[in-house]
């Protein structure tokens, strides 16, 4: 039975990845780099040292990695000005899981200020027990340690806690910790390694609840 849920937010709550996917170019721009195809695909649901292994491995080992990041996060803070488009699903996901007493997790690898812009865009932060950014952690997804915080904040055992992910590295996280993982793919589709992975692939929120109701996970 699922005692708690913890959401990760950029793809999944949130229509962003196709907004980060435009922002490299001009971001890399700023410091006098070329874009290097396959970037924001490779870099997508990383933080931290991830994303540094995937900056050092398109750019070189001596390229300034806090640079690129900063000069992403700044054309980040202009793309976000508005609140990002909720995903399909996610109002009504949340109303359940509130009135079946299931506490909520927000766990993902963006920074705090983003997380707390795009969830009180919308008046969301109080649906939330905890609210995680890839800042509090020592190692990124697809460590599972976000999720191991999270489950802790909310008092749930990893296999009592839903993960929702949509990203390769979050359902690698989620499944290296134990947790109920559910992949809801957004830019990539499931391959084989996430199929071996994951606990069950919903197309959006919608069919996550309606397992939930089921009481399929």
């Amino acid at each position: 039975m699922i005692q708690g849920v913890i959401f990760d937010m950029d793809g999944l709550m949130f229509d962003t990845e196709r907004i980060w996917a435009t922002l490299w170019q001009p971001a890399l721009a700023t410091l006098g780099l070329p874009y290097k195809e396959g970037l924001d695909t490779a870099a997508r649901g990383s933080a931290g040292d991830s994303m540094r292994a995937v900056l050092r491995r398109f750019y070189g080992p001596d390229c300034d990695t806090d640079a690129i990041m900063d000069a992403l996060h700044r054309q980040a803070d202009k793309a976000f000005q508005a609140p990002p488009p909720k995903k399909p699903g996610l109002d009504e996901l949340i109303a359940w899981l509130e009135k079946q007493h299931i506490p909520m997790a927000v766990a993902s690898s963006s920074r705090k200020a983003s997380i707390l812009h795009h969830l009180n865009g919308w008046n969301m932060a109080g649906h939330f027990q905890a609210i995680l950014s890839g800042e509090q952690v020592t190692a990124s997804k697809p460590d599972p340690q976000i999720f191991l915080l999270a489950a802790e904040a909310l008092g749930t055992a990893p296999a009592h806690t839903l993960v929702l992910e949509d990203s390769y590295n979050g359902v690698r996280a989620g499944a290296a910790g134990g947790f109920v993982t559910v992949m809801v793919p957004d830019l990539a589709p499931a391959d084989d390694e996430m199929r071996r992975l994951y606990t069950a692939e919903c197309p959006s929120l919608y069919e996550v609840l309606d397992l939930l109701k089921q009481g399929k996970l």
